[in-house]
């Protein structure tokens, strides 16, 4: 059954679309982020450890939420790794070298990708789709991500 919440069929149908993207792209990063806590190697090691655990935990909850918004929505989240896959507009990570520089270069390209990619869609949803409420949304999914960049940023000083 749909939501009456004033927003059409149609717009809600788009809006779970692009939400299905937002999705696949937190859960990609979420498992690059998770893959660098587990194989970050060097002298700054346990550091770094802990500072990517902390990271993959925010993405986690973002994951969550997002998925959440969905199905207030009225539809299904996407929840294999071939459809995360489909939907992303990441790529999987390839490295040869577990170093810290590496890593973080790889996630905060990831992250600022995904900021552009969001900011593109905050009037999409409030204008053209008129989910307000969703553009809210999005709007604090950047702030969480430009924190989240910054930090990674500022280990490459």
């Amino acid at each position: 059954m749909q939501p009456g919440i004033g927003i059409t069929s149609e717009n809600l149908s788009a809006v779970a679309h692009e939400l299905g993207k937002v999705l696949a792209d937190e859960f990609v990063l979420y498992t690059k982020t998770r893959n660098a806590h587990w194989n970050i190697e060097g002298p700054n090691f346990h550091s770094m450890h802990l500072f990517f655990e902390s990271q993959y935990q925010q993405l986690e909850e973002m994951i969550d939420e997002v998925a959440e918004r969905m199905r207030m929505l009225g539809h299904y989240a996407p929840g294999s790794l071939a459809k995360f896959l489909e939907l992303t507009h990441l790529t999987e990570m390839t490295r040869d070298k577990n170093d810290s520089t590496g890593f973080i270069k790889q996630l905060l390209a990831d992250h600022e990708s995904i900021i552009i990619h969001l900011r593109e869609n905050v009037n999409h949803f409030a204008n053209d789709l008129h989910d307000s409420s969703t553009s809210d949304f999005i709007t604090g999914f950047i702030e969480e991500h430009e924190k989240m960049a910054w930090m990674l940023r500022a280990h490459l000083k």
